[in-house]
């Protein structure tokens, strides 16, 4: 195959990452079809239609197709035509010279094994002889008496795409066309369950269907995708990254992954409102848009390295990572976040890509906080509020990456007015009233030696109440960096008002998270004072100092 494209561009090589509960690997339940039910002198269904599930031919099968049937007004133009390959008489024999009397005019199709996928009825059952009606052998049923409905990987999702999908002229939707793929699984929605090396629900993989088994990754597996991210592009053999996850959290963990992975070729990441194969799902166009954004080498500058950094790939519009996040289920349904740009590029009609504007922020090969430069080992914290807080070392980074044990846990807490009690003169903010903030942070001492919290106050500052701002000083002096954020979609920067904690920018809090945490693998903890409640001068200046650190990557990045 010719390794460029009629542009004479390279052909591109892209890297395809299957995350976890992901909307855009999930299909319609597979339910059995009246076919199967007539069959087998099952009850039918009341529906006038058997849906047609992609499957593949076991024997090569000859089809006998009625002309002028693929559209109403067909016959209109038949006068365009070329005769048909025969008729089917009244009683169902092929001629090849059409016969007297009503016959139905034909095409002749031979169907093989190897066009690949078509669509047919489904026609499986239950072990028990029964029609399948859900996913599961019955409502609530165990994992073991459920089948999966997320595919393991996007190579089924992308032959199908290409094998069903319709291109606006009436062609194929181009993907193996234009690029070559190769999957991967990062902590997938799917897993085998059966076998040798048969994989977890909830430990190998994450769904969220059926909903009374969802299951969610940690922090741990977010370390391990990381560095499986960052080993597959070392090997310089890609041209770009799609990363499928779903829609609620995508924008999270590509923000991430462009804050983390030092790479020079695009990363974009897609997600959908609606399961794939279901009506007018949204997801396979994102997917057919990612291949065409990547290949076009727009996102590219004049050294061949890419200049927009970590995108989520959506409804035709390119999305910095930092500044999108989904505000409803339904196609359309991701808005810019912070007030200041965030589409990148346009996708809509039948042009190319076009760049809209080129984020500010560190990226990917220019980001400080890049895993190729993070340090082997950080300083962390341990012991109790009660006891004393001690530094500890803490080894982040070896021959494989990060360390998942060692992830950094930042928790939020959200500002909300009216809170239990008041604060004024008469009774002056104390931090012990904020018991919820005050057990995590003895929690994390015992349990995280990088952590740290995300403030999500009042916009612009960023600020709490007196009790909680109280409680959250605590954390800062017991060495977990705490970042302020506006609430809402605030276009404010989040102004410090205290040099002890990080201003968020305009930043949301969920984003924020992500961001103090890739901060906390660079700079480790904030230096403990002796008493957490009480610091002295000199160990509230030694803390603004090293915040200082904190706040040069939240103004840049």
């Amino acid at each position: 195959m010719d390794d460029s494209l009629p542009s004479g561009r390279p052909r591109p090589r892209i890297a395809v990452f299957a995350g976890p509960t992901a909307t855009i690997l999930n299909t319609p339940d597979l339910v059995t079809s009246n076919k199967a039910r007539a069959r087998h002198g099952l009850p039918l269904r009341p529906s006038r239609f058997d849906v047609l599930r992609p499957q593949r031919l076991a024997a090569p099968v000859t089809l006998y197709v009625e002309a002028f049937s693929a559209h109403p007004l067909e016959a209109d133009a038949a006068d365009l035509y070329a005769p048909p390959d025969g008729w089917l008489d009244e009683d169902g024999t092929f001629h090849a010279e059409q016969p007297s009397g009503d016959a139905t005019p034909v095409h002749v199709v031979e169907l093989d094994p190897a066009d690949g996928l078509y669509p047919l009825p489904y026609m499986g059952r239950q072990a028990d002889g029964s029609a399948w009606e859900e996913t599961s052998t019955a409502p609530y049923a165990p994992p073991g008496a459920a089948r999966q409905t997320f595919y393991p990987d996007a190579r089924r999702l992308y032959e199908e795409i290409e094998r069903f999908g319709l291109a606006d002229h009436g062609t194929p939707v181009e993907l193996g066309s234009i690029a070559d793929f190769a999957f991967f699984r990062a902590a997938p929605s799917g897993g085998y369950t059966t076998g040798p090396d048969s994989e977890r629900l909830g430990q190998d993989f994450f769904v969220y269907y059926p909903y009374h088994l969802q299951s969610e990754p940690g922090l741990g597996d977010l370390a391990r995708a990381t560095n499986q991210v960052q080993a597959v592009l070392a090997t310089g053999e890609f041209s770009g990254v799609q990363w499928l996850e779903g829609s609620p959290t995508v924008d999270e963990t590509l923000y991430w992954l462009g804050l983390l992975i030092d790479t020079k070729v695009p990363l974009v990441g897609h997600a959908a409102q609606r399961r794939h194969q279901s009506l007018s799902s949204d997801g396979d166009r994102n997917v057919v848009d990612g291949v065409k954004f990547i290949a076009s080498g727009v996102a590219l500058d004049e050294r061949g390295e890419d200049r927009l950094g970590a995108c989520v790939i959506v409804d035709e519009l390119v999305y910095a990572a930092r500044d999108v996040t989904k505000v409803d289920a339904r196609p359309g349904g991701y808005e810019v976040t912070g007030g200041h740009g965030g589409v990148v590029a346009d996708l809509g009609g039948y042009g190319p890509p076009q760049l809209t504007y080129l984020p500010a922020r560190r990226h990917t090969h220019r980001s400080e906080l890049r895993l190729t430069v993070l340090p082997e080992r950080v300083g962390g914290v341990t012991g109790s509020l009660g006891s004393g807080v001690l530094p500890v070392d803490v080894g982040t980074k070896d021959a494989e990456g990060l360390v998942p044990a060692a992830m950094p846990h930042v928790s939020i807490t959200k500002y909300s007015r009216y809170a239990a009690t008041g604060t004024g003169s008469d009774n002056p903010p104390v931090a012990d009233e904020e018991v919820e903030i005050l057990a995590r942070i003895d929690a994390n001492l015992a349990h995280a030696p990088l952590s740290g919290f995300v403030c999500e106050g009042m916009s612009p500052f960023g600020m709490a109440d007196p009790t909680r701002n109280a409680a959250l000083g605590v954390a800062v002096f017991a060495g977990m960096p705490v970042v302020r954020t506006g609430r809402g979609n605030t276009g404010g920067m989040a102004w410090r008002t205290d040099p002890a904690f990080i201003s968020g920018n305009n930043l949301t809090a969920t984003k924020a998270r992500m961001l103090l945490m890739a901060a906390l693998l660079r700079f480790g903890s904030l230096p403990p004072a002796a008493d957490p409640f009480n610091p002295t001068p000199d160990e509230r200046a030694a803390t603004e100092k090293a915040v200082a650190q904190y706040q040069a990557v939240f103004d840049t990045h």
